[in-house]
């Protein structure tokens, strides 16, 4: 759908069901429940979907198995069958994963083992698998890089993995498959009231500047991390839900843990587990849980965290990282409720939070992306009680998402699911657009022209960050493609070579931080302007 179909819905809507104010996880699964159950929808993202946390995870699908550990076995329980759901409902996306779990002391192997057993019957018939004991030489088959000494065995199990951008735009085209409304680059700036209740919001167009006051019988805040600013617009003063936490994530070539399986430590030196997984032949590394007091659309890694996945990877894999090595290092906020004075966020509750203020705004926070669909559930039925609608039943635990498909499609058309027929006609539009943007990795010209139409890019970096993952997979070789992108995005969307400059300068300036190298700049979100 065409910005300008999108905003003339904006202009002659005169009162919408729900409003969700932020394109995150969260965001999108409540537009999508509430959508799918027929009411009038409008999710408003203020910079792009899955702009901030939602596209800076480890990349998996899970039920937490350290949350297991430390007895929360109702989140765990919850989690593992969202996971199946999730598997279920977008195959395209989300795949069973298989995970080893080494062993060095000899107490390792029966604890790790009864726990994963635990934990693979825990998920009933949505289970991906059932956990076993290996040998060390199995082991070592299975993640040939693992440092070998003092290796006693290992345990194996699984969980799944996705990525987490393009579940993001699936679900936008979900939303939109319904009959609901999502758009991206709308700032939401003001709180409207009536007689004290919230009954809609002021917001600003930052591509066309047109403002736009929107009414609803209900108000959604699912903004992440952000939660507390959107709060704080309804009522100055509000006291802050959020501990936010930092954690980062390497990106390595795939010779860094070959084949298809996982490695998962449980218990690493801040007590959060430690992931090397494989993901679109590359490896992600990770992470860490760092308390922050600022919360930033791009943070950035701290010394003291890329410290500690240097000599963590030393400490279990045979072949150790270097900062050489690293393709790419991103960070991820995570929108943690406060705890006890003190208490670290690897302690902090995950679970979700739903609360209403005196004015009717409705706050949806904590959570994960596995939890995504649970938590859209109980947020529209909130919505229903606050807004005086029609109770109509959740229909989302069993239906597709967007793209929805068993038949799996070779790279780089596998996460467009049913869409790969039509991305690849479009392909044939125009010579050239069938040949790859960069040697170092799978994406073709035409991909852009397939975002810009169908999945509302509007930035180079919406393309190389989030359309496709070349700002996570290569940093350096997403700055390079970074002019060609920006002539095939300005030819789509009508820009001209003053815009496509200003595009390519601010994209290699934000990819630069990235990049473990001494002196990383701080990076800016590319504007959008008109053409």
């Amino acid at each position: 759908m065409k910005r300008s179909e999108l905003i003339e819905q904006l202009q002659t809507n005169e009162q919408w069901d729900l409003i969700v104010i932020g394109g995150g996880a969260t965001g999108l699964g409540t537009a999508v429940d509430a959508a799918s159950r027929g009411f009038k929808t409008l999710l408003l993202e203020a910079y792009d979907f899955a702009k901030g946390t939602s596209s800076r995870s480890t990349k998996l699908v899970h039920g937490g198995v350290r949350y297991l550990a430390q007895g929360n076995v109702s989140l765990v329980y919850e989690a593992l069958h969202e996971r199946g759901r999730l598997q279920r409902n977008a195959p395209h996306l989300v795949k069973p994963l298989s995970f080893v779990v080494p062993g060095y002391k000899w107490w390792n192997l029966p604890w790790y083992g009864t726990g994963l057993v635990l934990y693979s019957l825990m998920a009933g018939k949505l289970g991906f698998g059932i956990s076993k004991p290996i040998s060390k030489k199995e082991a070592l088959r299975l993640a040939p890089t693992l440092e070998p000494d003092g290796l006693l065995g290992g345990v194996t199990y699984y969980d799944g993995q996705f990525d987490d951008t393009r579940l993001a735009l699936a679900l936008m085209r979900t939303i939109q498959d319904k009959g609901g409304v999502a758009i991206n680059y709308m700032r939401v700036t003001e709180m409207t009231k009536a007689n004290g209740k919230v009954d809609g919001v002021v917001a600003q167009d930052t591509i066309g500047s047109q403002e736009f006051r929107l009414r609803a019988k209900a108000v959604i805040n699912a903004t992440g991390v952000f939660v507390d600013q959107v709060r704080q617009m309804d009522e100055p003063g509000a006291s802050k839900l959020i501990s936010p936490s930092q954690g980062i994530h390497f990106v390595l070539d795939k010779s860094f843990l070959p084949g298809d399986h996982a490695i998962m430590i449980p218990k690493t030196d801040d007590g959060r587990v430690l992931f090397a997984v494989p993901w679109h032949n590359r490896v992600i590394l990770g992470t860490t849980d760092t308390p922050v007091k600022e919360v930033k659309l791009e943070p950035r890694p701290l010394h003291e965290e890329i410290e500690y996945l240097l000599s963590h990877a030393a400490r279990y894999l045979s072949k150790a990282p270097t900062p050489a090595d690293v393709l790419s290092v991103y960070t991820g906020l995570r929108p943690l409720m406060k705890g006890e004075a003190g208490s670290s966020t690897a302690s902090l509750s995950r679970e979700h939070t739903l609360l209403v203020s005196p004015s009717g705004l409705i706050t949806i926070t904590g959570g994960k992306w596995t939890t995504y669909r649970k938590m859209g559930e109980v947020t529209v039925d909130k919505a229903i009680e606050v807004g005086g609608l029609s109770k109509v039943a959740c229909v989302t635990q069993e239906m597709p998402v967007h793209g929805w498909s068993k038949e799996p499609q070779a790279e780089p058309f596998a996460v467009y699911g049913s869409d790969a027929a039509a991305l690849k006609e479009l392909l044939a539009e125009q010579p050239g657009w069938e040949k790859p943007l960069h040697a170092n990795l799978p994406y073709l010209a035409g991909e852009v022209a397939w975002a810009a139409r169908y999945e509302q890019a509007r930035t180079v970096e919406d393309f190389l960050a989030r359309r496709t993952r070349a700002l996570l997979l290569d940093a350096r070789a997403s700055q390079e493609m970074a002019p060609k992108v920006a002539e095939l995005l300005a030819a789509e969307l009508g820009f001209d070579e003053a815009w496509q400059t200003e595009q390519v300068q601010l994209y290699r300036e934000l990819a630069a931080g990235y990049l473990l190298q001494p002196d990383k700049a701080e990076a800016k979100t590319a504007p959008v302007t008109a053409g």
